[in-house]
């Protein structure tokens, strides 16, 4: 991986990637050049076997505050324009409904990248998580929470739709119709123990216990097959739209075909019954 500004990413453990929003001074606000440099990682993780669990945290004392409000002038003029935004074609267009329309969709196909990639996605918050970050952690696969965590949908607040980059799917699906129109139709902040009640995160940790707890779960999945849990993943993300029960076990029918036919269920299964940890290789 090159060396990033705006973000960074580690590979500590073998298998486990770790993805750090760092802008700490701006709580890690989303600007265009980290827009850019998420897209540019997520699409080289995508087909990484390498790392097999990624989890998303954010430097200093947020996770994300949403996106950065100093930089929303941008999309009024292209007079405004810092130097180093002129390679992006889709600020640089004469029209200005065109420009917000490419820039918002830009922002939006980062969270269709998180649910494409074949890791299993770890949000580690501490910190506010507001507006696109609180979109940010909706769209990883599992949530875990510092007791400083504070959730919001931003955009409802500041004369904008509460909808936006992915929270009107994820949302409802991950609490339900009625807590999630509150949330969106409100504004108002989610602290992390609220979260845990109403099932947006799995559990809640000190904040000085966030990654080793993150750490551990990615542990745990390591021990299961690499394509075992690409497929699972794969599935869960698929089946939560199906159109029918016969459809969801299609899918999970070629899913179980698929694994039974690889090296590594014949070494699930040596090693289980020989009492070891497995050795799977890079599949």
């Amino acid at each position: 991986m090159k060396d990033y500004k705006t973000i960074r990413y580690q590979e500590l453990e073998e298998g486990i990637g770790i993805l750090t929003l760092n802008r700490p001074e701006r709580l890690n606000a989303l600007n265009f050049e980290m827009i850019e440099e998420l897209h540019d990682v997520l699409g080289k993780l995508e087909w990484n076997m390498d790392c097999r669990v990624l989890i998303i945290t954010g430097e200093g004392r947020a996770f994300c505050s949403g996106t950065d409000l100093k930089e929303a002038s941008l999309f009024a003029s292209l007079e405004k324009l810092p130097e180093k935004y002129s390679n992006l074609k889709y600020l640089n267009v004469e029209d200005e409904t065109k420009r917000k329309m490419y820039g918002q969709r830009r922002i939006a196909d980062i969270m269709l990248q998180l649910r494409k990639i074949n890791q299993p996605v770890i949000a580690a918050v501490k910190g506010p998580a507001t507006g696109g970050g609180f979109a940010l952690a909706m769209a990883a696969d599992i949530r875990i929470a510092g007791e400083s965590a504070r959730f919001n949908n931003a955009f409802i607040n500041i004369g904008m739709s509460g909808t936006d980059v992915g929270s009107s799917y994820f949302l409802p699906r991950l609490i339900g119709l009625s807590r999630a129109a509150e949330i969106l139709y409100t504004g108002r902040f989610v602290d992390a123990r609220e979260a845990e009640r109403i099932g947006f995160v799995s559990r809640v940790v000190p904040d000085d216990k966030l990654m080793e707890a993150a750490l551990e779960l990615a542990r745990e999945m390591l021990k299961k097959t690499p394509l075992g849990l690409r497929l699972t993943k794969e599935a869960i993300n698929m089946n939560i739209d199906a159109p029918s029960l016969e459809a969801a076990l299609y899918l999970e029918n070629r899913n179980q075909v698929v694994c039974m036919s690889t090296k590594d269920v014949f070494e699930a299964l040596m090693a289980f019954m020989e009492k070891r940890s497995p050795k799977y290789g890079k599949r």
